[in-house]
């Protein structure tokens, strides 16, 4: 593999600088990160990221977890799915609804980060990455609104801002267009076909045979900058 295509999976994290020992993102977006969490720190909110690059293996280990039952498979409505009637096809496409394949998450990127007002979060809650703490009235609304407003300046966007048919609303997955975007153009189904069949995933022989379908709807079916 190129150090490009290392880079698109997932497999090195030489592009990455660690804020935290378990927080990292790509080199070249520090920069711009640190203005944009200056600037909302002005408006009174604390921007802090619950989750930056993602290993190969980590994105794998949620996948054979949720595929498994290990971990619960959630609806849109937040309501955990019955795996045990539902087909390979029908889990594979629950879980993507909020969960990336390993091999194809924009966190393997490092440009892309989920993030939260770490000072709006009430004492007694834990974070849940969920639409409805974004929404007004929920507990991050003010930071929704902000980003809005402001996010595009520093170079950032929200990919997954609606439901297109895929991959959930997303509304705290932000993403630094100067890198995502030729990331995403220089990825490819048949880059993702062949991780695939280079791994031990779980339902192996039903995504390469959905592949085509799976690569439109979840992957490229995103918002633009």
């Amino acid at each position: 593999m190129t150090e490009l295509e290392l880079i698109l999976t997932g497999k090195t994290e030489r592009h990455i600088h660690w804020l935290t020992p378990n927080v990292g993102i790509h080199h070249e977006m520090l920069s711009s990160f640190t203005q944009l969490q200056l600037a909302a720190k002005t408006a009174g909110i604390a921007l802090t990221i619950a989750s930056g690059f993602r290993s190969y293996e980590r994105q794998l280990a949620i996948w054979q977890n949720k595929f498994s039952g290990l971990t619960a498979i959630k609806d849109d409505k937040n309501k955990t799915l019955a795996i045990e009637h539902l087909s390979e096809e029908e889990k594979i496409h629950a879980i993507m609804l909020f969960s990336a394949l390993p091999g194809a998450s924009r966190h393997h990127w490092g440009c892309d980060i989920d993030v939260y007002a770490k000072n709006l979060l009430p004492a007694d809650q834990s974070l849940a990455l969920e639409p409805w703490e974004y929404q007004q009235p929920g507990y991050f609304y003010p930071l929704t609104c902000w980003l809005a407003e402001h996010a595009k300046q520093f170079g950032f966007f929200l990919p997954y801002d609606k439901f297109r048919g895929g991959v959930a609303q997303e509304p705290w997955h932000l993403s630094y267009s100067p890198l995502s975007q030729p990331y995403q153009q220089a990825y490819s189904e048949e880059l993702l076909a062949n991780t695939i069949v280079h791994s031990d995933i779980k339902g192996k022989a039903r995504l390469l045979a959905l592949l085509p379908e799976l690569y439109q709807r979840y992957i490229v079916n995103v918002a633009m900058p």
